[in-house]
């Protein structure tokens, strides 16, 4: 598959994971790439974003009721007598470029038997397709749209799905905010990561024969995103620079470390020589304030909001314009990278 497929995750949540993801995604459209976002939460918060006001028709329309991720893994999980195929991808009209797998709120159901099938050293015949439908859903669907990036919205949590996710990827964003906790959802990724990564390994050579197979990727770190904070003087504000700070010297310090040794980590030196990275930390992004409930409300990313989206007058527009620009910069930043990178 030519397509590359990239995971925002930490287990923590309120790391604005989903924002962030429908954002990046749209900006690197811009950049003329074709992306396919993936709902990997049973919240469904990603496929809102896109739905909007036809969330609940979607999935009482009997033309696309089906066409979501659940449903269409379930000739794997419920073990029916044919492959599986290619959904039908919820496309928005303002953007031919984008194109969406929906969540479903009992993906969960899939939990245990995903987990007994990853868990076992001699899982039975219907088991070992389990891991690899994922994979399978998501080429099938690329191949059909001629995808170039996948981005997979993930649930906050250390369930079997975000480790199937984890390992059908080949990149992988880590969203954290400078709160008391955030070091500690760290340290738990830095020994999980590469747990999943061995568990893989064994996975693949377990699973070779199955009638979907796990690809042979090697996942590897692109970076950290730190938000959701307060500016004052345009600056992060004093009760955040300590956390923040804290945040980047524990990446550097143990986290990239610790995943270089088994290969995890992109190598950021050509993007340091040319000025776009100083280190592993992608952006500093501050709190949107209203302008990521304007952006919601006319189902566009922040940083495309209009002035008539943004609907206000004044210095209230001036500074909400600004605020918007300034993250535009940001996104931007982040797309290059990850183009740069992950090829």
């Amino acid at each position: 598959m030519n397509a590359k497929i990239i995971v925002l995750f930490n287990h923590k949540g309120g790391v604005s994971k989903t924002t962030t993801t429908y954002n990046l995604g749209w900006m690197l459209t811009e950049f003329g790439k074709k992306v396919l976002f993936v709902d990997g939460d049973p919240q469904c918060n990603l496929t809102e974003l896109f739905l909007h006001n036809e969330f609940d028709d979607y999935y009482l329309n009997d033309n696309t009721k089906n066409h979501n991720l659940k449903d269409a893994l379930a000739v794997a999980f419920e073990g029916k007598p044919r492959p599986i195929e290619a959904i039908n991808c919820f496309q928005p009209d303002n953007n031919d470029h984008v194109y969406l797998i929906p969540g479903h709120m009992d993906l969960a159901e899939y939990e245990s038997s995903l987990s007994l099938a990853l868990n076992s050293n001699n899982a039975i015949v219907t088991l070992q397709n389990l891991p690899g439908s994922f994979y399978e859903l998501i080429r099938l669907c690329c191949e059909k749209y001629e995808i170039d990036y996948v981005l997979i919205d993930m649930n906050p949590g250390l369930s079997a799905i975000n480790q199937t996710f984890f390992m059908i990827s080949d990149a992988f964003i880590v969203p954290t905010n400078p709160d008391p906790f955030s070091t500690m959802a760290l340290k738990t990724l830095k020994n999980v990561l590469p747990q999943w990564k061995k568990q893989a390994q064994n996975a693949r050579a377990l699973f070779q024969d199955a009638s979907y197979p796990l690809p042979e990727t090697e996942i590897k770190f692109i970076g950290e995103i730190i938000q959701r904070f307060n500016l004052r003087n345009q600056k992060a504000a004093r009760q955040y620079v300590g956390k923040i700070n804290e945040i980047k010297a524990y990446i550097e310090n143990e986290f990239v470390p610790a995943l270089a040794k088994l290969n995890m980590v992109y190598d950021i030196a050509p993007l340091q020589q040319t000025g776009l990275l100083q280190d592993h930390c992608l952006a500093e992004i501050s709190e949107f304030g209203a302008l990521l409930q304007k952006a919601n409300n006319n189902a566009v990313p922040v940083f495309a909001l209009t002035k008539e989206q943004i609907g206000e007058r004044g210095p209230v527009l001036e500074q909400m314009e600004t605020s918007r620009d300034r993250f535009r910069s940001i996104i931007e930043k982040i797309a290059k990278v990850v183009m740069e990178l992950v090829k």
